[in-house]
């Protein structure tokens, strides 16, 4: 058991299934009262009556006061998980753009603007992005989901470097492929780059929890990620190129 989450109020956002499935079973089986959150209220009311969690669906950018008071006024943990997979170019159209900032960022920034100020005040919290490795890297073929992510990992390295030494935890999550319904819906491009090494969600769930032993803030699932992260940092042009004839290949097979 872990001790850091025995006990904790925690809420999981896009918990109906996939990754935010994994963590809300995760969170309850370590001894934690979860709110399990998603749109789809007949989701969300299956997993929290499975794990003997509290069910509040709705959108994840305004939950925080409802799950503050089914968790008897505290919040302890806070899974920012929700997520769409929006592919497309420059092109893809506003609402696209619009939908994917303000899912994969803005509902995380919403959340923080909620739950900060009471965390610094009792000294502790801790704050949870599902990022992915996307966010560290880029995935062809989704120039929406790829730039948002890139968002929400700079705003969790944000709160960790701006609020590490008053108490408040964040860890990042990077996945590559994951088996879920968002996977499913990358297509031809996510059958290419993501689904040969894809994982099981409850494969990032135990990273998670290790990360979590251990203190960290980057979580990376697929450890390879790291060398690829080193990669582009330390030669750009050389795994633009590499990342280029990716890209080619997915064309040619169109």
């Amino acid at each position: 058991m872990v001790e850091a989450v025995q006990g904790a109020g925690v809420v999981v956002t896009g918990a109906g299934g996939g990754i935010g499935a994994a963590l809300a079973r995760r969170f309850a089986a370590e001894g934690a009262r979860v709110v399990v959150n998603d749109l789809d209220a007949d989701k969300a009311k299956a997993v929290a009556e499975e794990i003997g969690g509290i069910a509040v669906p709705g959108d994840a950018s305004a939950i925080v006061p409802e799950a503050r008071d089914a968790l008897g006024g505290t919040v302890d943990v806070y899974c920012a998980n929700a997520g769409v997979g929006s592919g497309g170019s420059e092109a893809a159209g506003e609402s696209v753009w619009a939908l994917a900032w303000d899912v994969n960022v803005m509902a995380h920034v919403r959340a923080a603007e909620a739950l900060v100020p009471e965390w610094l005040e009792r000294g502790s919290g801790r704050f949870v992005s599902t990022v992915s490795a996307a966010g560290l890297l880029t995935m062809i073929g989704a120039a929406p989901y790829s730039v948002t992510k890139h968002g929400a990992y700079a705003f969790a390295e944000w709160l960790s470097l701006t609020y590490r030494h008053r108490g408040i935890k964040v860890h990042a999550i990077c996945p590559q492929g994951v088996r879920t319904d968002m996977l499913d819906s990358t297509g031809s491009a996510g059958d290419l780059v993501l689904k040969p090494t894809a994982i099981e969600p409850q494969d990032v769930a135990e990273a998670l929890f290790q990360g979590i032993e251990e203190d960290r803030f980057l979580i990376l699932p697929h450890p390879e990620v790291a060398g690829f992260y080193q990669a582009r940092a330390g030669d750009p042009d050389r795994w633009l190129t590499h990342m280029n004839h990716l890209q080619q290949k997915w064309e040619a097979a169109q």
